[in-house]
């Protein structure tokens, strides 16, 4: 936060998210001169139309002051451009937004891989798993995974970043302070621990269908790539890929069925040049060489789809094999957790490792892994969002 926050904010509030900014900041030379020049000289300039003169003088400084008081209470971050923070990825897109809310720590994006994951919230199983095996392998690569916060591939893209030990961000269609999505509460709680919650929208503002298309730019401007995992003919997916096309990121899809409508959007961006991605190193080998991106564990990251689809054999080949229904059910648990614990990694890893059958407290777990109560939770919330570990209230933890 700097001085000329509340002006930036102030700006926010009288044009509404999503406004133009630029060409009235390159005009005028900053937010705090758009307030001090006025009523005459905003009718005068050539960036405003009366209708924003109208927003402008009714809307009191003390807007943004109300807003300001809320993010300090709440311990929200505000990002404006003249903050060091605020990503210039944003700010180099045609409609940059005026302030940025933040919950959590925005990672170093201009420094950083980041993909966007996008995809529909009713999410087939195929689209879920895709968006898994991405997000996990461009994760222990080292990328940053940009999504929307919402249900379905979304959901699917951030939790696998966190099981991973990775960074994700996800980008909001509704204020920090709303209870919108309220099933995703504790995803939300561990991307802000783990990442960062972010929003142009002011604190209290609802979700609508007019605020997601708005979201969705900001998704693909702090991306290098943008990923769409599944999408029908009218999916808010495709607005995020436009959006990354207008502002010169590249446009990754998922191969898959020509045979079902819920596909249809992604074969449509196949066919208009997207970039067919089958595998993690497609989305970061890229970038790789100019972020000094380490791709030395992208061997290990190729067994991530063995982990997560594991093949469909025939009678014979599996002769010689036995099936989870042969197992004793102690014996296929065993097994299941195997191959989840595979697929974690840092904090996430260590606490899953430290539980058993028996319920553990948190601070047992502490003490065990030698890891601080923060980290502890935050690894909890991300194995019971996987559902690895069940709870049984007063912090005590075990495995599913």
């Amino acid at each position: 936060m700097n001085k000329n926050t509340p002006y930036w904010v102030w700006l926010q509030s009288a044009l509404g998210a999503g406004a133009r900014i630029k060409e009235i900041i390159e005009y005028f030379g900053g937010a705090k001169a758009v307030y001090d020049a006025g009523e005459t000289e905003w009718k005068m300039s050539p960036v405003f139309v009366p209708r924003q003169v109208e927003h402008l003088k009714n809307t009191p400084l003390d807007v943004a002051e109300d807003i300001l008081t809320v993010c300090r209470l709440n311990s929200w971050q505000i990002l404006t451009p003249e903050d060091a923070a605020y990503p210039r990825r944003v700010y180099e897109i045609e409609n940059p937004p005026a302030a940025l809310y933040v919950s959590g720590t925005l990672p170093d994006i201009d420094s950083s891989v980041v993909i966007g994951i996008v995809g529909t919230r009713k999410a087939s199983d195929y689209a879920v798993k895709a968006a898994d095996v991405m997000s996990r392998g461009i994760s222990r690569l080292g990328a940053v995974v940009v999504s929307g916060g919402a249900l379905g591939v979304d959901t699917a893209a951030h939790n696998a970043a966190l099981l991973s030990g990775g960074k994700t961000v996800a980008v909001l269609g509704c204020g920090l302070g709303t209870n919108y999505l309220m099933e995703n509460k504790p995803l939300r709680d561990a991307i802000a621990a783990n990442g960062a919650l972010v929003t142009e929208f002011p604190p209290f503002t609802k979700a609508s269908r007019y605020t997601f298309p708005i979201r969705n730019r900001i998704i693909s401007a702090l991306s290098l790539g943008v990923l769409v995992v599944e999408a029908g003919v009218k999916s808010g997916s495709l607005i995020t890929a436009n959006y990354a096309v207008e502002q010169g990121r590249d446009v990754y899809a998922v191969p898959c069925s020509i045979l079902e409508p819920e596909y249809a959007g992604t074969n449509k961006l196949i066919d208009e040049g997207a970039v067919v991605a089958t595998k993690p190193l497609d989305l970061v080998f890229p970038y790789a060489e100019r972020f000094g991106l380490d791709l030395s564990g992208a061997k290990d990251v190729r067994t991530i789809m063995k982990e997560t689809a594991p093949k469909t054999v025939n009678a014979k080949e599996n002769s010689g094999s036995i099936s989870f229904e042969n197992l004793g059910k102690s014996r296929a648990k065993r097994v299941e957790r195997q191959n989840a614990a595979a697929g974690l990694s840092g904090d996430t890893l260590t606490v899953y490792r430290a539980l058993g059958n028996v319920y553990m407290h948190v601070d047992e777990i502490c003490a065990k892994t030698s890891l601080n109560p923060g980290s502890v939770l935050t690894a909890l919330t991300a194995l019971e969002i996987a559902d690895l570990v069940q709870s049984a209230g007063g912090k005590r933890y075990k495995l599913s």
